[in-house]
């Protein structure tokens, strides 16, 4: 790719995850080489299985897993956690200053933001350190205006309406 742009996909609606997973396997059809890290995800989800089926050029890392919300942590396993992300932190921009992927998708990397775990300046330096020809993906609702204003395309996602208010839980092979 002669030059990799900034995307954001953010707001309250669903579909972060699932766009930015569309790009990567449009991208993997297309012979690019592609990692998804993902933030404070714990379970088992389909993306994880197709993953696996389009090695060597798609990789999901799992970042900040853990079994709890973070509000529902102790104050040391809070910590704890907060070590753990600092320490994959290095990995990730490692990873996007390497050059070795065409996209690099951090998905809920706001999450990680509103929870405490990351803070804007590092992303804001993970946006200026990527090499020129690297795509990258930052998803994750409420995005801070200073990651909006580094980002090159930002889609909001609007939830008009959702099956969950009305006790719908998450299905598998649709929303995990």
């Amino acid at each position: 790719m002669k030059k990799g742009y900034v995307q954001v996909y953010t707001g309250d609606g669903k579909g972060k995850t699932t766009a930015s997973l569309g790009l990567a396997f449009r991208a993997v059809g297309r012979g690019m080489k592609v990692i998804m890290f993902q933030f404070l995800k714990g379970m088992t989800t389909g993306e994880l299985k197709t993953a696996e089926l389009l090695k060597p050029n798609f990789e999901i890392r799992r970042f900040a897993e853990s079994k709890k919300f973070t509000w529902e942590m102790t104050k040391e396993e809070f910590e704890e956690l907060k070590q753990m992300v600092k320490e994959e932190y290095n990995e990730l921009l490692e990873t996007v200053k390497s050059g070795q992927y065409d996209i690099i998708i951090v998905d809920e990397v706001m999450a990680a933001i509103h929870s405490g775990l990351l803070t804007v300046e590092e992303i804001v330096r993970l946006i200026d350190e990527k090499p020129e020809t690297v795509e990258l993906i930052l998803t994750g609702r409420s995005a801070p205006q200073a990651i909006i204003d580094k980002a090159d395309l930002v889609t909001e996602m609007k939830e008009i309406k959702h099956y969950y208010k009305q006790g719908v839980p998450a299905r598998v092979g649709i929303e995990i």
